[in-house]
């Protein structure tokens, strides 16, 4: 009965993803990935790996375990609900996410100065997923879609705080290491592609007249020149006499 239930890509593939990003978490603790070499530098053409590279790298071992379950249970929703588009969606996030953190000037919005960023880690496809599953059960209307965006509010609302400068609510001693421009930069594509494809999916209503092999006797002319040329045969049209309960049981008397 699970197996009718359950679509196999909604197991598979997070697990293939959470097994890319420990795999490449192992790979920066052998020094395959040192210092910037895979992260995104915006606007620095070294910085363009990074758009592939940089959700399979984390700073840290919290920084992964922090990423590892909203994208479990995120990419879960996606390939469950939304199989028809789930793959596009995914990868073009991704991709999409990334390219325009590449694109954002890194310019510390507090205090105007230029900054050398270097950003790595899954949280900006943990945006992309969450903004998608919101708004697509918005702009679908479908009561188990809006289900799973209460969900999606219900357990990563908070997320909404992250797109904003952590120095707007906290006084730090240094600089934060949250990129809110990946976190952003993730809801807006996520926003978008939820917009883009909010009609895949979709039963259309036909009405019965846009069916193929319906018949129209309007459209007939045979049709329509018999019932020009003989009008005597439609001023009294045939009828079933309606039956009567009492005659049958006249019927049964007499017998």
């Amino acid at each position: 009965m699970i197996k009718n239930v359950l679509h196999k890509r909604a197991i598979i593939n997070p697990l293939l993803m959470l097994g890319a990003m420990w795999f490449g978490f192992l790979l920066q603790k052998f020094g395959f990935f040192s210092n910037c070499f895979g992260a995104i530098i915006p606007l620095l053409p070294e910085g363009l790996l990074g758009i592939v590279t940089a959700p399979l790298l984390h700073g840290s071992l919290e920084h992964i375990i922090g990423n590892s379950i909203p994208i479990a249970v995120l990419m879960f929703l996606l390939y469950q609900f939304y199989p028809l588009v789930a793959n596009k969606v995914f990868i073009l996030g991704w991709l999409a996410a990334g390219l325009l953190l590449w694109m954002l000037p890194p310019v510390d919005v507090m205090t105007g100065n230029y900054a050398y960023t270097c950003t790595i880690g899954a949280s900006g496809v943990v945006y992309v997923l969450a903004f998608y599953l919101f708004f697509s059960g918005v702009f679908k209307w479908n009561m188990t879609l809006l289900t799973i965006s209460l969900l999606v509010v219900l357990y990563y609302g908070s997320l909404i705080w992250g797109i904003f400068p952590e120095e707007m609510f906290y006084r730090l001693e240094a600089p934060s290491k949250i990129s809110w421009q990946a976190h952003l930069s993730g809801a807006a594509v996520g926003s978008m592609l939820a917009f883009m494809f909010r009609k895949v999916g979709e039963k259309k209503k036909r009405f019965i007249w846009q069916f193929p092999n319906y018949y129209n006797e309007k459209d007939d002319k045979l049709w329509q020149d018999y019932k020009e040329t003989h009008p005597d045969d439609f001023s009294e049209l045939p009828y079933k006499k309606r039956e009567d309960i009492w005659d049958r049981l006249d019927d049964l008397r007499k017998k």
